[in-house]
Parts: C-alpha cells; sequence; structure tokens
C-alpha cells in the first residue's frame, strides 16, 4: 500500500465492476469527512444512470460526491480531460476518496499521461462527424503507423489517432514516446487499494446486478436515451453491456438472452479490469472480497485511518 500525506490525504480505490467499490469509498470518505471523486468514465455522463450504476441521489446527498453526471451525452471523454477535472479537487484542503474501475484514469492519476497538445475545436467537431466506415481508410493515409495499430472496428480510438495528427500535425504515435506528465500532487502521495474479489462470487454478482437493473428499469432508460436526437454516436451506446441490452429492443433478442449475453460480456470486461490492475497499477494493495462486506471495510477502514492519523474523522 502507498503512504498518503497525513494533512490531505488522497485514497484511490480500484477494482473489477460490482466489485463494491463505491460503498467502500462512501465509507473511508464518511469516516475521513472528505469527498468521493469519481473515476468511472461512464459515471461522468449524466445519462442512463441506472446502466452506468452511477450512486444513487441519497448516496450522493449522504456524502460529498464529485465529478458524478457532469457531461452531456455527446462528450467525448479521455484520461486527460479527467485529469483536467480533477485537478481543482486536488488543490482543496479535504481528503479524496477517488474510486472506479477505469484503469487508464487510475494510471494516469499515479504515473502521467502523454503530453499531447489540446485539440483545436473546429478539427475536434470536423472528426467526430465523420462517417465510421471513413475513419481507418483516412487514417491510414495521414497517420499510416497508427493506422497500423488500430483496429478498423475500433472507432473511438480512430477518432482521437486522427484527430490528434490533424490538430497537431503528428502522429499520436509521437506523443506517445514522450516522457508522460504528470499530475501536481504537491506533497501529495496517494494511498491506494485494488478490490479483487473471487472469480466466482464476482460472476454471481454481476449477475445480480443486471437483475436488478432490469428490475430498476434499464431497458425503459436506454430506449428513451436511443430515441433522443444525436445520440447515435454517444460513448455510452459502447458501456459495457449496453450493446447486448440493445438488441432487445432492436428485437434481435428476447429480455432474458440479452441479460445473459450483458452478463457474459461484463464477465470479460471485469476480467480486463483486474489484469490491468495486476499489471499496470500494481501499487495498489490487492484485497481479496467485496468493499461491501462489513469486515473487508472495516479492515480497509482501520488502514486507511492509521495511515491518515491526525486527520479529525468522522464516526465510523
Amino acid at each position: 500500500m502507498l503512504h498518503c500525506n497525513m494533512n490531505r490525504p488522497v485514497i484511490v480505490i480500484g477494482g473489477p465492476t460490482a466489485s463494491g467499490k463505491s460503498a467502500l469509498a462512501m465509507a473511508a470518505a464518511s469516516a475521513l469527512g472528505g469527498i468521493v471523486v469519481n473515476a468511472d468514465s461512464m459515471q461522468l455522463y449524466r445519462d442512463l444512470p441506472v446502466l452506468t450504476a452511477r450512486p444513487v441521489p441519497a448516496e450522493e446527498a449522504a456524502v460529498p460526491h464529485a465529478l458524478y453526471g457532469i457531461w452531456d451525452a455527446a462528450e467525448q471523454g479521455s484520461a486527460g480531460r479527467w485529469l483536467a477535472l480533477l485537478e481543482p479537487l486536488l488543490k482543496r484542503d479535504v481528503p479524496l476518496v477517488l474510486v472506479g474501475g477505469t484503469g487508464l484514469y487510475l494510471d494516469a492519476l499515479l504515473h502521467g499521461i502523454a503530453p499531447v497538445p489540446v485539440i483545436r475545436p473546429e478539427i475536434r467537431e470536423e472528426v467526430r462527424a465523420l462517417p465510421p466506415d471513413d475513419l481507418h481508410p483516412l487514417l491510414a493515409r495521414e497517420d499510416p503507423e497508427m493506422a497500423a495499430r488500430l483496429r478498423p472496428s475500433d472507432p473511438q480510438r480512430l477518432m482521437r489517432a486522427l484527430e490528434v495528427v490533424r490538430s497537431t500535425g503528428r502522429s499520436l504515435s509521437f506523443w506517445q514516446d514522450q516522457p508522460r506528465v504528470r499530475p501536481d500532487l504537491g506533497p501529495l502521495a496517494p494511498l491506494g487499494i485494488a478490490l479483487v474479489p473471487p472469480r466466482a462470487a464476482l460472476v454471481a454478482r454481476i449477475e445480480r446486478r443486471l437483475a436488478a437493473m432490469a428490475a430498476a428499469g434499464a431497458f425503459d432508460e436506454l430506449a428513451s436515451f436511443r430515441a433522443r436526437p444525436g445520440t447515435e454516436r454517444s460513448p455510452l451506446l459502447k458501456a459495457v453491456g449496453v450493446p447486448e441490452l440493445a438488441r432487445h429492443l432492436d428485437g434481435l433478442a428476447d429480455a432474458d438472452t440479452a441479460l445473459a449475453d450483458a452478463a457474459i460480456a461484463t464477465r470479460r470486461y471485469a476480467k480486463r479490469q483486474v489484469t490491468f490492475l495486476r499489471h499496470r497499477l500494481s501499487q495498489l494493495q490487492p484485497i481479496a472480497g467485496f468493499g461491501d462486506d462489513p469486515a473487508v471495510r472495516e479492515a480497509v477502514l482501520d488502514q486507511i485511518l492509521a495511515a491518515t492519523a491526525g486527520i479529525p474523522s468522522r464516526s465510523r
């Protein structure tokens, strides 16, 4: 586990989807008198709160939350944009509990990010308006190196590479080879954990959560979202499980099949998240349990409070 500055701690809680990260983050923020800060790329959006498992209003009212539900569906996120949103919070004299399963965001926080200049707005708009089938051929002409690295079926990364070469005149690969720019944490050093529950238990939890989402109106939520003009290319439609549930709305699968397919996609995503944690975020201390398990929560909070001794805390 990393050590943290006791006067203004930053706690990082990573883990795969459905591992109880949010519950643990709320408990930690409550104990420290701090703020829960979102590090999940899909929970930045204000739409699809059920399908993205965003904290419910009662949870946000119980403990201060930041960077949840702040973007419109058309926004294109990135680790760099998230770090820019995080920077003002890092300057505040308050404990922060960063929580999320987007490994690239946590990697950017802990290890820095490629120094890609800000993309000119007109170029971003121009690239985002291109037909998906045109992206790879255009990139092959303008940046053959990145085109060779990227799949034609990956429009988000293709658009990113294309807007970078058009805006900066250099390949994204050039910028990725430059020394990483690290966020200015000042005297802070994050204290971090990674929830890694047993695989079988996590699979069962994923299936139960999808069933609960369906009962809470996930299909209706997605149908209403897709009916809105201008959402056809929203990143939200690529969120884990969403393409599978959309097949039911399109009449291509019954509800049970769609939920089963979404569970498979979510399990695969969780496996990738765990692999990323182990290989790219190995400095986060692995915890073999769920964040909403009382025993896990108490053990982790004891470690956090010991590491932040001297900070006035709220009662657990």
